[in-house]
């Protein structure tokens, strides 16, 4: 019974603690191991010579036997480990040489005895572990096990716990899955076996959250089944302190009032040029915004020719949004005002809170917001923008150009990146906003608006880190099927894994368990801030592919092959040609130009080559994604090659027939004007590149089946290079 085993383990784990530990002994292990059916060899606890001596006999066969002791952590460094023991005198020799090695190793260290074990089969060694995240809490690994674990670092992570079919996933997840299946003759593994051990792990630590590591390392996986040879588990010190819970409908009803202002109030608004309570004001004046903006300053009559208030309580009518541009220091007594008026969001553009120490002073602003039920952006932020309600709320420049992206940063100085690109591409934007120390709102708030907003098609968003990451897990999952979430991820450091008391701890770098996990939640993951940038703005022109098969058609030799790489780099699948689409191409080409995949028609041929074979390419459903590689001749000159292509493409999208056209444009400086012309008619073309389109292409690949548009995802987009190659594009 569930129930029964859940009392039992309790038990144990409050007798533990009672004593003040927080490491389980094996034989503690073993009795959670056999509570939650994970297998584990026969053994027994010795507690002296004789008793390892019957302990053996009873086994049968060689055995294994280690030190126990509620001190000695680490085993097999004290030299409290000897393996293959067999005949009573040799288990006698070997019951003495583990107690003189462990009181070398610690003398103060209590020993409980020698656990006897029976010695397992030779197998694969492979590790099953959880660990707590500090981002997304309980998380289940596996990966390669043994002595080599910490070296190959093969190993992958799912939020626990885990189904039996994500279980499943997670040995098709590694850079070694083949091993697995067995290589050179050698039989594969029991792979449901090893996913009971991963998904029986992973219910133990979702059952019972003050469990903060479990090491099975290793299994011995085999092909008739995978035993744990040895159990870790480590309680946590302490708690974490439960984060507040908004609902949905109350998130949405916030962001609502946030992104969809019908008045707003500029707390610390000036008439004096150079301050940021001037430049918030004239931005919601310059911008068009439509609804009521009332200045608050106690000093001034009017500001910008409105009428200004002493304070927020005296601003007639309801308020939706707050934005505060006034020092640290004043910011708690001016909320507290905030939230007497009712006002339910306030945007603290002002810094010095915690970002420089002031822990104080940010956890003070957040109670006042909580005691009054105010949602915070911020602080230490640039602001935010909300261009369809023509909402400039920000002391930076202003932009309008209306579109479909929603980008979010943690930092100001990328927040200005996001803004420079968006104007010297035209990317057209639905929001821009800044996160800053995120007291309160965050990216999963973000992102459960921007999902339901009809005025936003794909997401991006750099963060530096997650405060909840279960919760924007959640909200992604939410998203995804419904558009694309693009993200950077910056500090990929593993510092963390130092102080780590596990083999899994240790593997479980910040980076590493992100990496995983959103992947997990369908979000794409961007290499860089150019990535990011570049993703977020060509994914909404892209078609969703229908299929794998992927065609070059390329002027070049040479951006024939480097976009072969590309594609490779990026799981994607180079279509095999059929003899009769062979044939076809073939009639376009000359004959010292090359069909197949690359499809060469070579430098010097004339545009009617490159229409009558891109036309070929969008006619034949076989193929359902096209990569164009062009280069500059006179003969067929950057302009003619785009406008004869985007004509095409809008030619066969008017008759229905919508496929995925990337290209990549290698020339002379004409080719820029090319590739911006054949941009803004839904065809994603980079010049002096054959790395970028193609990494474009392979992020709408990777939205399309996370979002369920091509199925399950297959072995393009799982386990080896191409796996981790996939996830960050562009073959980094």
């Amino acid at each position: 019974m569930a129930e029964d085993r859940v009392l039992r383990v309790r038990s144990l784990l409050e007798s533990v603690r009672a004593e003040g530990r927080t490491a389980l002994t094996a034989p503690e292990g073993r009795v959670i191991a056999d509570a939650y059916g994970i297998a584990v060899p026969g053994e027994e606890l010795a507690a002296d010579v004789d008793e390892a001596v019957a302990a053996a006999a009873r086994l049968g066969g060689p055995v294994v036997m280690k030190i126990v002791s509620p001190d000695i952590l680490h085993k097999t460094e004290a030299g409290g480990v000897v393996v293959g023991v067999e005949g009573a005198a040799d288990v006698r020799a070997a019951f003495h040489r583990i107690v003189e090695n462990a009181r070398a190793y610690d003398a103060g260290a209590r020993i409980e005895g020698v656990l006897v074990q029976e010695l397992l089969p030779a197998g694969q060694e492979v590790i099953v572990g959880a660990v707590t995240d500090p981002t997304f809490g309980k998380v289940v690994a596996f990966g390669l096990g043994g002595v080599l674990v910490e070296v190959l670092k093969d190993v992958t992570f799912r939020l626990a716990p885990v189904s039996a079919d994500e279980a499943l996933s997670m040995l098709d997840s590694i850079r070694s899955a083949e091993i697995l299946r067995g290589v050179r003759g050698q039989a594969g593994v029991d792979r449901w076996a090893v996913a009971e051990q991963i998904r029986r792990v992973s219910q133990l630590v979702a059952d019972f959250p003050e469990i903060a590591e479990v090491d099975l390392n290793p299994v011995i996986a085999t092909a008739h089944g995978a035993v744990a040879a040895d159990i870790r588990i480590l309680l946590a010190e302490r708690q974490p302190v439960p984060r507040r819970k908004y609902s949905r409908e109350e998130i949405l009803a916030s962001m609502r009032r946030l992104m969809q202002p019908s008045s707003v109030a500029v707390i610390g608004a000036s008439n004096e040029p150079g301050k940021i309570g001037n430049s918030v004001m004239r931005n919601l004046v310059d911008g068009g915004f439509a609804g009521d903006i009332h200045p608050v300053n106690p000093k001034a009559d009017d500001i910008l020719g409105r009428k200004a208030y002493k304070s927020v309580t005296d601003v007639p009518g309801e308020v939706d949004v707050a934005v505060f541009a006034i020092p640290a220091r004043f910011v708690a007594a001016a909320l507290e005002e905030v939230g007497r008026k009712g006002i339910p969001n306030a945007v603290l553009i002002p810094s010095g809170f915690a970002e420089t120490g002031e822990h104080e002073l940010q956890a003070e602003i957040v109670a006042i917001a909580e005691r009054h039920g105010v949602r915070l952006l911020g602080p230490n932020i640039y602001g935010y923008y909300s261009t369809w309600q023509d909402l400039c709320a920000t002391f930076c420049t202003p932009y309008d150009v209306k579109g479909g992206v929603a980008l979010t940063s943690q930092s100001g100085g990328i927040g200005m990146a996001i803004l420079g690109f968006a104007r010297t591409t035209k990317t057209g934007v639905s929001a821009i906003v800044g996160l800053g120390n995120k007291s309160d709102l965050d990216e999963d708030d973000l992102l459960t608006w921007f999902g339901e907003d009809p005025h936003t098609e794909c997401i991006a968003m750099h963060l530096e880190d997650l405060k909840d990451g279960r919760a924007f897990v959640e909200a992604a999952r939410a998203t995804v099927p419904k558009k694309p979430v693009v993200v950077l991820k910056a500090g990929r450091t593993a510092a963390g894994a130092k102080a780590a008391g596990s083999h899994t701890g240790a593997l479980a770098g910040d980076d590493a368990v992100y990496d995983d996990i959103l992947r997990q939640a369908g979000v794409i993951r961007a290499p860089g801030l150019n990535d990011m940038l570049e993703y977020a703005r060509a994914l909404p022109v892209l078609p969703t592919p229908q299929g794998d098969n992927v065609v070059i058609i390329t002027g070049a030799g040479g951006s024939g092959v480097l976009l072969s790489d590309a594609v490779t780099d990026n799981g994607l699948s180079l279509m095999e040609i059929p003899p009769d689409l062979d044939e076809a191409f073939r009639r376009f080409i000359p004959p010292f130009g090359a069909a197949g995949n690359p499809v060469d028609i070579t430098g010097g041929e004339p545009p009617s080559t490159y229409e009558a074979t891109i036309r070929l390419g969008l006619e034949d459903p076989r193929i359902h994604a096209l990569v164009l590689g062009y280069w500059h001749t006179i003969v067929t000159p950057p302009m003619v090659f785009a406008e004869l292509t985007a004509r095409v493409v809008a030619e066969f999208r008017e008759r229905g027939v919508e496929k995925p056209v990337v290209a990549s444009l290698a020339g002379d400086v004409e080719v820029e004007e090319a590739c911006q012309y054949l941009f803004e008619r839904g065809v994603v073309a980079y010049p002096y590149t054959t790395e970028k389109p193609v990494a474009v292409l392979g992020a709408k690949y990777r939205w399309a089946r996370a979002a369920g548009r091509l199925g399950a995802e297959g072995p393009s987009a799982e386990g080896g290079g191409g796996r981790r190659a996939g996830l960050l594009g562009g073959g980094s």
